[in-house]
């Protein structure tokens, strides 16, 4: 039966039993009773034990499977899995896409992120997080003149200060808005490469962070990310204005 009958067969006993079973999966997630490589219950038993039909319980689960969460083998049942950011990552754009504004409004959650995880790089980053960090950094100011190849650089050295705070949930959460945070990246890099006093400006400001977590500076190492994220803001006030008065030029 598709998922479109059961709604019309019985929409109450659908989004209550559907809520059940992805309740059960997240509630025995937190408290560690499933982990990944554990075998779900028989269907006819979770359906039982949930209290909701089969055909809702396999559409549950379905969903689940979709979101990386489940590998279910015909014959064997349902396995836990462990969760796929890049999975997630496409759901949540999917979600997001269609907010007004939405590459301002996670920028200031990359923000939020950033500050938090830079914090904790400067505790805990290994000499090979730092050399990882210093060779984007490299990549980065040899790739001023080339929006994509730049932008991936950019988004790769913020992305390796993430996995240098050793915090999974800030990793995972970066990783999760990442389509999203890589387009912005790009944009921004062709709104500038053919600026050379704001690429200057980009790349003091990318080494400044860089040394400031080299030094284990949490307080400066944040004060720098947050003053590289100003640049950006100028950048995008100007970008405004010059389309603006390059519209008031034309006939």
């Amino acid at each position: 039966m598709a998922l479109i009958d059961i709604v019309r067969s019985d929409p109450e006993e659908t989004q209550s039993g559907a809520t059940r079973v992805l309740t059960f999966f997240r509630d025995r997630l937190l408290s560690g009773e499933l982990k990944a490589g554990d075998r779900l219950l028989a269907e006819r038993e979770l359906a039982q034990a949930l209290g909701v039909s089969r055909p809702v319980l396999r559409e549950a689960l379905r969903s689940l499977a979709m979101l990386g969460l489940l590998d279910i083998q015909h014959g064997r049942g349902a396995f836990v899995r462990a969760a796929n950011a890049s999975v997630l990552g496409q759901a949540l754009t999917l979600c997001l896409a269609p907010e007004p504004n939405i590459l301002d409004d996670v920028l200031q959650a990359r923000i939020a992120i950033e500050c938090q995880a830079i914090r904790l790089a400067c505790e805990r980053a290994s000499e090979r997080d730092l050399q990882a960090i210093a060779g984007i950094l490299d990549t980065l100011v040899d790739s001023l003149d080339d929006p994509e190849t730049g932008g991936e650089a950019d988004y790769a050295f913020h992305l390796a200060i993430v996995r240098a705070s050793g915090s999974s949930a800030l990793m995972k959460i970066y990783e999760a808005i990442s389509p999203l945070l890589m387009r912005s990246h790009v944009e921004r890099r062709r709104d500038t490469f053919r600026e050379p006093a704001i690429t200057s400006r980009l790349v003091d400001a990318h080494r400044e962070v860089f040394l400031s977590l080299a030094r284990r500076e949490p307080d400066q190492a944040e004060r720098a990310l947050r003053q590289h994220f100003l640049i950006g803001d100028e950048l995008r006030r100007k970008s405004l204005i010059s389309s603006y008065q390059s519209r008031e030029k034309q006939p």
